[in-house]
């Protein structure tokens, strides 16, 4: 018996000793795992943070994971997205994914000058609807080899979000993996050489508002130390859902669930179908082409729901002070509009642009693009609403492929630039931590909007997406211009600044962000394709 256990105990320590001799190995309270090296830096990818959202999972909070790995578990295959109805697939069935996809995905940079690094998490973007992990690279980051990049999955569309509003099926379940992600992390990213006090929560787009949801809860200061949000937060007009509980017992009739009038029974039947079906299902909430590109989202949750993530509108909770005071950046860029507005420039099989059918149906439509169909109470607030609109930036000009700037300047301004200012102005008044602010204004060569568009021939701006890009690479984007590589390089010292900061400080290239709590007016810096400078708000 002493013998065996003599054994026992030298093997733990060879375990131990050849654990700490290969950095592709990793020892976590589930085992062994095993990276990949990747030449410039080590990969650990694809490693679960929850049990599967599966079976009687579904639709409820995420579970720890707590399986133990008897073998070394293989964390070189790359991550699979959640299963999701993808905007960006250019075909009549838009369905990718799997159920079982909860997993953080971790890039360490090959730097002997460290012995350790500040970690930056990436919340991917997709409208809470679709996108994945693959997207948003992590390779110029690598090539800096100043911190370490953890990537996060979590559910997406009516998987993530689906709410009927009372504790039955109470929403936001993609919020509470992220959540859970962040925990996972905070407590074992120092056993890949992370700095557990030096994390940085970084999202573009819903990732961006699902970074300012985080900072909303008054435990996130817990788990890092500031977060950024590009081109979105939790104010703009379609992060927070209304009608929630209609839209959940419409797709409980849609795939089969019957004209259900209790919540339980609706999640029962849910739980029972195929996730292909209830994802598919997508389609008969769009009223053309991915408009609403957000049907299921965010959602103020009931008091007595399970573990529940958001119990207030984002508002109030700001102006009660109760939340995480740490420093925020955010940010959007000069046409940020360019998605969804890019759509409406795509040909239909009758040749004619989609712009023009905004009029004779812009009363119809416009409430959709502009996520204030469930905010109004009559037909008549509707229609003022949107003939104000109009008006306001068309004057009586026609929807026209001549005046898509102008039709695009309301995109920009209703779905991001606007309320990104209200949400700066609330945080400068009931904050006590930095809040910062930044413009971009630089063209890419090709943009996402082209994609929407089909098509290269018109002009929109600094679109969606353009300055996140040269911080997480994308494909699509490659290869950079020369301007675009010197603000790439630019904004990676950005963040690792940001990072590893002891006093919440912030600067890019010579411009030194001004803290607007401290200001009378909001201030902001604007990076431009040589220069950047600091301005004020009129």
């Amino acid at each position: 018996m002493k013998d065996n256990t003599i054994r026992i105990s030298l093997l733990c320590l060879w375990a131990t000793a050849a654990t700490l001799a290969d950095p592709v190995l990793v020892e976590l309270p589930h085992g062994t795992l095993r990276g990949r090296d990747n030449g410039a830096y080590y990969s650990y990818e694809s490693i679960p943070y929850a049990e599967p959202p599966v079976g009687e999972l579904r639709f409820e909070v995420p579970q720890r994971y707590s399986q133990h790995w008897t073998e070394v578990f293989d964390a070189t295959h790359p991550p699979v997205e959640c299963i999701q109805w993808n905007q960006q697939i250019d075909q009549v069935d838009k369905l990718i994914g799997v159920e079982d996809c909860l997993t953080v995905n971790i890039y360490k940079p090959k730097n002997y000058s460290r012995s350790s690094f500040p970690v930056v998490v990436n919340i991917h973007g997709g409208a809470f609807m679709f996108g994945q992990t693959q997207g948003s690279g992590h390779e110029a980051l690598m090539a800096s080899g100043n911190v370490i990049v953890v990537k996060i999955t979590y559910r997406l569309g009516p998987l993530g979000f689906l709410s009927s509003g009372d504790s039955a099926l109470p929403g936001n379940f993609g919020l509470k993996d992220q959540r859970l992600a962040l925990q996972w992390i905070k407590d074992n990213i120092e056993r890949f050489g992370g700095e557990p006090g030096n994390i940085l929560v970084v999202g573009f787009s819903a990732g961006a508002a699902s970074a300012h949801l985080h900072l909303l809860q008054q435990d996130f200061k817990q788990l890092a130390k500031a977060a950024v949000s590009l081109s979105g937060n939790a104010l703009v007009p379609w992060v927070m859902q209304q009608s929630g509980r209609r839209r959940a017992f419409e797709m409980g009739r849609i795939v089969g669930c019957g004209l259900l009038k209790d919540s339980t029974e609706l999640k029962k039947c849910l739980k029972a179908r195929d996730a292909s079906e209830i994802v598919r299902a997508v389609r008969e909430f769009l009223v053309f082409n991915y408009v609403p590109f957000t049907p299921f989202g965010p959602v103020v949750e009931p008091v007595d729901a399970a573990d529940p993530f958001l119990t207030q509108h984002p508002i109030d909770i700001i102006k009660s002070g109760k939340f995480s005071h740490v420093p925020w950046l955010v940010s959007h860029s000069q046409e940020d509009g360019s998605y969804n507005a890019a759509i409406l420039l795509a040909k239909q099989p009758n040749g004619k642009e989609l712009i023009e059918e905004l009029n004779n149906r812009w009363y119809d439509l416009a409430p959709y693009l502009f996520f204030y169909r469930d905010s109004k109470k009559t037909i008549e607030e509707l229609d003022d609403y949107s003939r104000d609109l109009r008006q306001q930036y068309l004057d009586n000009r026609n929807f026209s492929e001549e005046n898509y700037l102008a039709v695009q300047r309301i995109f920009t301004d209703a779905l991001f630039r606007n309320d990104t200012l209200r949400s700066i102005d609330l945080h400068r008044h009931h904050s006590k931590s930095p809040i910062y602010y930044y413009v971009y204004d630089n063209p890419a060569s090709r943009s996402g909007a082209e994609l929407l568009a089909k098509r290269n021939d018109i002009q929109i701006g600094t679109g969606h997406g353009d300055d996140y890009f040269l911080l997480f690479e994308n494909q699509y984007r490659q290869p950079l211009r020369p301007d675009e590589e010197i603000i790439s390089n630019s904004f990676i010292k950005m963040l690792e600044e940001f990072a590893e900061s002891d006093n919440g400080s912030l600067a890019y290239d010579d411009c030194v962000f001004p803290n607007n709590i401290a200001q009378e007016q909001v201030q902001f810096v604007l990076i431009k394709r040589h220069s950047c400078e600091i301005l004020k708000l009129d």
